[in-house]
């Protein structure tokens, strides 16, 4: 083991108030020993409770760790961490249980890109159902519990709807039956997130059978259930509610009162809404005289009641902020303390430092702890002992994924959010060649992520024609102020212009070889294609 890697282990753990305890090793690698063995095992529910087999109430501690539903078609920050680093750090902070985001495309592709190979020299060749598989299986060494989250259909952009033109309803629900014959035998996954944040036309019981959500989770959680009748059944609300009234993508359930979902199995569903602070959508309730006195009233109306009057159990899905406005501070404090007070279950959005307007658990190193979010978490967050990471070899450079801010879409006159904290591109853009292949050039490609009200992601897949030893772009992107973060480049901006030098390990190309390079921007307005001036020698 390198001594400096236990030293910052060590002393992420001092920040964060966590003890230093000995380890153990399971399956080749070193886990903490206080971890390494306290899943709990298949769950069920009872009233408003989730519960052990042996009838104990069990509160699910999670947080996302995103990128299995992007284009990278693998958790994020495997360029810089080993998947067991970051799960010896999300088991040490307190977490049980990962929440894990995937595409319906990244379970049919053959490969997933911007891996370590020095870090995870394992998981490159890997399909991404096989890194899953390892994801669930290296979590599990280190006593944690997966709940598996069908964040979107394509790995490029939120749906509204559980279907789409390219992804049917039956490609859906034939997903999730193959998911759970995957993982029938294993406890470590505990429950399915059947559709991340349905929204827009979506409704709750309204009987329309393109919409009803209602129904069509009652039809998906059957299907689970008919091959593993042991998991729990993950259902999130509605943004406009039947009363009118609208609330986060997600995030409404008031109507469940009058209208529960009835699956052939009992005592599976958990309902699950989602919540967040003004700077992720300015919501009305934010400006009122009383806030933030008046959120409790806010939550127990849209899906606190169900666990208030112990209807049935409500695990909040997904929380989160970078915690720099007093708004922020407020709304997470009067959060924890009402998780706290109802023993509600929860999964923090997002352990990832690359969600555009959250941030993370980490900084973009993703190994310093940001101690703040995690002592204002620390009423509901018990951590555990220090990780003992497994060795790895120096890191070698690696491209950089895209970020993960929320939807492009505008704010209506109804309390929308303006932003899902999951990355949110233009579905499956094709590329478009800028030049014209001739030896010792490029071609190159622009490849939109992300966009939100203050920024965007973007990639461009560089591919050399002939030996180049150094390449460059260059775009005009009025409305662009700052370039924050690039891999795979370094890049600079002279008015509206933007121009990018090959750099790191993108800086020379070998012919034929194609690399996928990209930024992060601060800008009133994203550049949806522009028009590529590209130079190599």
């Amino acid at each position: 083991m390198r001594r400096t890697t236990t030293r910052w282990w060590r002393a992420a753990a001092r920040l964060a108030g966590v003890a230093v305890a000995a380890a153990v090793i399971v399956g080749g690698a070193v886990v903490p020993a206080a971890t390494a063995a306290s899943a709990p095992g298949w769950l069920s529910t009872r009233g408003s409770s989730i519960v052990t087999a042996s009838g104990s109430a069990y509160t699910i501690k999670a947080v996302a760790w995103f990128g299995m539903e992007t284009s990278n078609c693998a958790p994020h920050g495997l360029w810089s961490i080993s998947l067991d680093e970051g799960l010896d750090a999300i088991a040490a902070m307190g977490f049980t249980t990962i929440r894990l985001p995937f595409s319906n495309e990244c379970l049919a592709a053959t490969s997933s890109n911007s891996l370590n190979g020095a870090l995870n020299p394992g998981l490159v060749s890997l399909t991404p159902l096989e890194l899953m598989d390892t994801v669930i299986a290296r979590a599990k060494a280190h006593g944690l519990s997966v709940i598996l989250d069908r964040h979107r259909p394509d790995s490029g952009a939120q749906s509204e709807l559980w279907y789409t033109a390219q992804y049917s309803e039956k490609r859906w629900i034939d997903d999730w039956k193959m998911l759970a014959a995957r993982y029938k035998s294993d406890p470590t996954v505990i429950g399915v997130d059947l559709h991340n944040e349905p929204h827009g036309p979506a409704c709750w019981g309204c009987g329309d059978g393109a919409r009803d959500w209602r129904a069509a989770a009652t039809r998906a959680g059957n299907a689970v259930l008919s091959v593993n009748p042991r998991l729990l059944i993950v259902v999130e609300g509605v943004e406009r509610q039947g009363d009118g009234s609208t609330t986060w993508w997600g995030g409404g359930l008031k109507d469940v009162r009058s209208a529960p979902i009835t699956l052939s199995v009992k005592n599976r569903v958990v309902y699950s809404p989602h919540d967040y602070p003004s700077t992720v959508h300015e919501q009305p309730w934010f400006r009122a005289a009383n806030y933030p006195a008046n959120l409790e009233g806010i939550w127990d109306a849209n899906w606190g009641y169900l666990v208030r009057e112990n209807i049935a159990p409500v695990l909040l899905g997904e929380f989160g902020t970078k915690l720099e406005t007093a708004s922020d501070r407020a709304w997470l404090k009067t959060m924890v303390a009402y998780l706290a007070k109802t023993k509600i279950s929860y999964a923090y959005w997002s352990f990832n430092p690359n969600s555009g307007d959250t941030g993370g658990l980490v900084t973009d190193d993703w190994r310093t702890w940001q101690t703040a979010k995690l002592s204002a978490l620390r009423p509901i967050l018990t951590p555990g002992p220090s990780p003992t990471p497994k060795p790895s070899p120096s890191p070698t450079a690696t491209p950089k994924p895209t970020s993960s801010p929320k939807p492009t879409s505008s704010p209506s006159s109804s309390p929308k959010p303006t932003a899902s904290p999951k990355p949110t591109s233009s579905p499956s853009p094709s590329p478009k060649p800028t030049s014209s292949p001739r030896p010792g050039a490029i071609r190159a490609s622009w490849i939109p992520q992300s966009a939100w009200g203050e920024g965007y992601v973007a990639e461009v897949e560089v591919t050399a024609t002939g030996t180049v030893s150094r390449w460059q772009i260059t775009f005009d992107a009025p409305g662009t102020t700052a370039v924050s973060s690039a891999w795979g480049m370094s890049c600079r901006i002279a008015g509206s212009t933007v121009t990018c030098r090959g750099a790191d390990w993108a800086a020379a190309l070998a012919p034929g070889q194609t690399v996928r390079v990209g930024l992060q921007a601060s800008a009133t307005r994203a550049p949806s294609s522009p028009t590529l001036s590209v130079s190599a020698s």
